[in-house]
Protein backbone atom coordinates (compact mmCIF):
# COMPACT_ATOMS: atom_id res chain seq x y z
CA UNK A 1 0.00 0.00 0.00
CA UNK A 2 1.32 3.42 -0.93
CA UNK A 3 0.13 6.23 1.35
CA UNK A 4 -0.38 9.72 -0.03
CA UNK A 5 0.77 12.69 2.03
CA UNK A 6 -2.29 14.96 2.04
CA UNK A 7 -0.94 17.68 4.33
CA UNK A 8 1.84 18.70 6.69
CA UNK A 9 1.69 19.90 10.29
CA UNK A 10 3.36 23.21 11.10
CA UNK A 11 4.09 24.55 14.57
CA UNK A 12 7.00 25.66 16.75
CA UNK A 13 8.45 22.21 17.45
CA UNK A 14 11.64 22.24 15.37
CA UNK A 15 13.17 19.33 17.31
CA UNK A 16 11.82 16.14 18.88
CA UNK A 17 13.02 17.15 22.35
CA UNK A 18 10.12 18.89 24.05
CA UNK A 19 7.27 17.56 21.93
CA UNK A 20 4.39 16.34 24.16
CA UNK A 21 4.44 12.56 24.53
CA UNK A 22 0.70 12.44 23.90
CA UNK A 23 -1.93 14.78 22.53
CA UNK A 24 -3.30 17.13 25.18
CA UNK A 25 -6.92 18.18 25.48
CA UNK A 26 -6.31 21.52 27.20
CA UNK A 27 -3.27 22.62 25.21
CA UNK A 28 -2.75 26.27 24.21
CA UNK A 29 -0.24 25.29 21.51
CA UNK A 30 -1.56 25.69 17.99
CA UNK A 31 -0.68 23.58 14.95
CA UNK A 32 -1.57 24.49 11.38
CA UNK A 33 -2.50 21.69 8.99
CA UNK A 34 -1.52 22.84 5.51
CA UNK A 35 -2.65 20.67 2.61
CA UNK A 36 -0.43 19.67 -0.28
CA UNK A 37 -1.34 21.07 -3.69
CA UNK A 38 -3.10 17.90 -4.87
CA UNK A 39 -5.44 17.92 -1.85
CA UNK A 40 -5.97 21.66 -1.57
CA UNK A 41 -9.61 21.18 -2.54
CA UNK A 42 -12.31 23.08 -0.68
CA UNK A 43 -14.97 20.45 -1.25
CA UNK A 44 -12.90 17.90 0.65
CA UNK A 45 -13.43 19.90 3.87
CA UNK A 46 -17.14 20.55 3.41
CA UNK A 47 -18.88 19.96 6.76
CA UNK A 48 -15.69 19.65 8.83
CA UNK A 49 -16.55 22.88 10.67
CA UNK A 50 -19.39 21.00 12.39
CA UNK A 51 -16.92 18.89 14.37
CA UNK A 52 -15.06 20.05 17.45
CA UNK A 53 -12.32 17.39 17.33
CA UNK A 54 -10.50 15.42 14.67
CA UNK A 55 -8.29 12.36 14.30
CA UNK A 56 -4.98 12.83 12.49
CA UNK A 57 -3.17 9.85 10.97
CA UNK A 58 0.46 10.75 10.37
CA UNK A 59 3.97 9.43 9.91
CA UNK A 60 6.96 9.23 12.26
CA UNK A 61 9.19 10.66 9.53
CA UNK A 62 12.20 11.16 11.81
CA UNK A 63 12.05 7.83 13.64
CA UNK A 64 15.47 6.55 12.53
CA UNK A 65 15.99 2.80 12.62
CA UNK A 66 19.34 1.23 13.41
CA UNK A 67 21.33 0.81 10.19
CA UNK A 68 22.89 -2.47 11.29
CA UNK A 69 19.43 -4.03 11.48
CA UNK A 70 18.12 -2.67 8.20
CA UNK A 71 15.39 -0.15 7.49
CA UNK A 72 12.69 -2.84 7.38
CA UNK A 73 13.60 -4.38 10.73
CA UNK A 74 11.49 -4.02 13.84
CA UNK A 75 11.70 -4.97 17.49
CA UNK A 76 8.82 -6.66 19.33
CA UNK A 77 9.74 -4.77 22.50
CA UNK A 78 10.66 -1.15 23.23
CA UNK A 79 11.80 0.92 26.22
CA UNK A 80 9.14 3.56 27.06
CA UNK A 81 10.80 6.80 28.26
CA UNK A 82 8.27 7.26 31.07
CA UNK A 83 9.40 3.93 32.56
CA UNK A 84 12.95 5.19 32.79
CA UNK A 85 14.13 3.55 29.60
CA UNK A 86 15.10 0.41 31.53
CA UNK A 87 11.96 -1.69 31.27
CA UNK A 88 10.84 -3.33 28.04
CA UNK A 89 7.22 -3.48 26.95
CA UNK A 90 5.60 -4.96 23.87
CA UNK A 91 5.64 -2.49 20.99
CA UNK A 92 1.87 -2.91 20.52
CA UNK A 93 1.35 -1.99 24.20
CA UNK A 94 3.09 1.36 23.67
CA UNK A 95 2.97 4.39 21.43
CA UNK A 96 6.63 4.17 20.50
CA UNK A 97 7.56 5.63 17.08
CA UNK A 98 9.64 2.53 16.30
CA UNK A 99 6.93 0.27 14.91
CA UNK A 100 6.52 -2.15 11.99
CA UNK A 101 4.71 0.70 10.23
CA UNK A 102 5.71 4.13 11.59
CA UNK A 103 2.17 5.51 11.73
CA UNK A 104 0.87 7.80 14.47
CA UNK A 105 -2.66 8.61 15.59
CA UNK A 106 -3.56 11.84 17.36
CA UNK A 107 -6.81 13.43 18.48
CA UNK A 108 -6.86 17.23 18.24
CA UNK A 109 -9.28 20.07 18.86
CA UNK A 110 -10.36 22.01 15.79
CA UNK A 111 -9.96 25.68 16.66
CA UNK A 112 -10.84 27.10 13.28
CA UNK A 113 -10.35 27.14 9.53
CA UNK A 114 -8.29 29.86 7.89
CA UNK A 115 -8.92 30.82 4.27
CA UNK A 116 -5.54 31.86 2.88
CA UNK A 117 -4.73 33.17 -0.61
CA UNK A 118 -1.64 31.02 -1.11
CA UNK A 119 -2.29 27.83 0.89
CA UNK A 120 -6.04 27.39 0.55
CA UNK A 121 -8.02 26.30 3.58
CA UNK A 122 -5.80 25.68 6.62
CA UNK A 123 -6.97 23.77 9.69
CA UNK A 124 -5.93 25.31 13.00
CA UNK A 125 -5.86 22.71 15.77
CA UNK A 126 -4.57 22.37 19.33
CA UNK A 127 -3.28 19.43 21.33
CA UNK A 128 -1.10 17.94 18.59
CA UNK A 129 2.02 15.98 19.60
CA UNK A 130 3.68 16.52 16.22
CA UNK A 131 7.02 17.76 14.96
CA UNK A 132 6.99 20.68 12.55
CA UNK A 133 6.75 19.27 9.04
CA UNK A 134 5.11 15.98 10.04
CA UNK A 135 3.35 14.36 7.06
CA UNK A 136 -0.40 13.83 7.47
CA UNK A 137 -1.90 10.79 5.73
CA UNK A 138 -5.55 11.21 6.65
CA UNK A 139 -8.00 13.27 8.69
CA UNK A 140 -11.17 11.84 10.20
CA UNK A 141 -13.84 13.35 12.46
CA UNK A 142 -13.78 12.45 16.14
CA UNK A 143 -17.14 11.04 17.23
CA UNK A 144 -17.76 11.38 20.95
CA UNK A 145 -20.53 8.76 21.06
CA UNK A 146 -18.26 6.03 19.67
CA UNK A 147 -14.65 7.17 20.15
CA UNK A 148 -14.83 8.18 23.82
CA UNK A 149 -14.51 5.47 26.48
CA UNK A 150 -14.31 7.06 29.96
CA UNK A 151 -14.15 3.63 31.60
CA UNK A 152 -11.09 2.55 29.61
CA UNK A 153 -7.87 1.48 31.36
CA UNK A 154 -4.57 3.05 30.28
CA UNK A 155 -2.07 0.40 31.32
CA UNK A 156 1.29 1.59 32.64
CA UNK A 157 0.57 5.10 31.34
CA UNK A 158 -1.99 5.70 34.13
CA UNK A 159 0.80 5.99 36.71
CA UNK A 160 2.20 9.11 35.05
CA UNK A 161 -0.88 10.73 33.51
CA UNK A 162 -0.97 13.51 36.13
CA UNK A 163 2.80 13.96 36.36
CA UNK A 164 4.05 17.50 35.80
CA UNK A 165 6.72 19.91 36.98
CA UNK A 166 6.30 23.27 38.64
CA UNK A 167 7.93 25.86 36.38
CA UNK A 168 9.85 28.74 37.95
CA UNK A 169 11.12 31.81 36.11
CA UNK A 170 12.45 35.06 37.54
CA UNK A 171 10.19 38.10 37.29
CA UNK A 172 12.91 40.05 35.50
CA UNK A 173 13.41 37.40 32.80
CA UNK A 174 9.66 36.93 32.39
CA UNK A 175 9.08 40.66 31.87
CA UNK A 176 11.97 40.79 29.40
CA UNK A 177 10.76 37.95 27.19
CA UNK A 178 7.11 39.05 27.28
CA UNK A 179 8.22 42.47 26.06
CA UNK A 180 9.86 40.73 23.09
CA UNK A 181 6.69 38.80 22.23
CA UNK A 182 7.73 35.42 23.61
CA UNK A 183 4.85 32.88 23.71
CA UNK A 184 5.43 32.14 27.39
CA UNK A 185 2.16 30.28 27.97
CA UNK A 186 3.09 27.76 25.27
CA UNK A 187 6.66 27.37 26.52
CA UNK A 188 5.47 26.95 30.11
CA UNK A 189 3.08 24.19 29.03
CA UNK A 190 5.91 22.35 27.26
CA UNK A 191 8.28 22.65 30.22
CA UNK A 192 5.67 21.55 32.77
CA UNK A 193 5.35 18.22 30.95
CA UNK A 194 9.04 17.50 31.68
CA UNK A 195 10.68 16.98 28.28
CA UNK A 196 13.60 15.05 29.81
CA UNK A 197 13.91 11.26 29.42
CA UNK A 198 12.81 9.67 32.68
CA UNK A 199 16.26 8.15 33.22
CA UNK A 200 17.91 11.59 33.39
CA UNK A 201 17.73 13.11 36.85
CA UNK A 202 20.83 15.26 37.32
CA UNK A 203 19.89 18.52 39.12
CA UNK A 204 23.09 20.21 37.86
CA UNK A 205 22.58 19.41 34.20
CA UNK A 206 21.48 22.29 32.00
CA UNK A 207 19.01 21.27 29.31
CA UNK A 208 18.41 23.14 26.08
CA UNK A 209 15.10 23.29 24.23
CA UNK A 210 14.18 25.12 21.04
CA UNK A 211 10.62 26.21 20.38
CA UNK A 212 9.65 28.46 17.48
CA UNK A 213 12.34 31.15 17.46
CA UNK A 214 13.23 30.79 21.14
CA UNK A 215 15.98 28.86 22.91
CA UNK A 216 15.26 27.85 26.50
CA UNK A 217 17.85 26.73 29.04
CA UNK A 218 16.63 25.04 32.22
CA UNK A 219 17.52 22.74 35.08
CA UNK A 220 15.28 20.42 37.10
CA UNK A 221 15.57 19.78 40.82
CA UNK A 222 13.09 17.25 42.20
CA UNK A 223 9.66 18.41 40.97
CA UNK A 224 10.60 21.98 40.07
CA UNK A 225 11.95 23.23 36.76
CA UNK A 226 14.03 26.40 36.88
CA UNK A 227 14.33 28.46 33.71
CA UNK A 228 17.88 29.74 33.43
CA UNK A 229 17.53 31.78 30.27
CA UNK A 230 15.35 32.36 27.21
CA UNK A 231 16.75 34.06 24.12
CA UNK A 232 15.62 34.61 20.55
CA UNK A 233 17.37 32.39 18.06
Amino acid sequence: MHLQVIAHAHNGFSQKFGIPRQSRKDSCIETHIIFTHAYRVREALRGIEDYSHLWLLWGFHEAVRREDKGKDSWSPTVRPPRLGGNKRMGVFATRSPFRPNPIGLTSVKLLGIEDTPDKGLVLVVSGADLLDGTPIYDIKPYLAFSDSHPEAKSGFAEATQDYHLEVHISKHLLQEILHKGCPWDEIKEILSQDPRPAYQNDPERIYHLDYAKWKIDFIVDNSTLYVQNIVEI
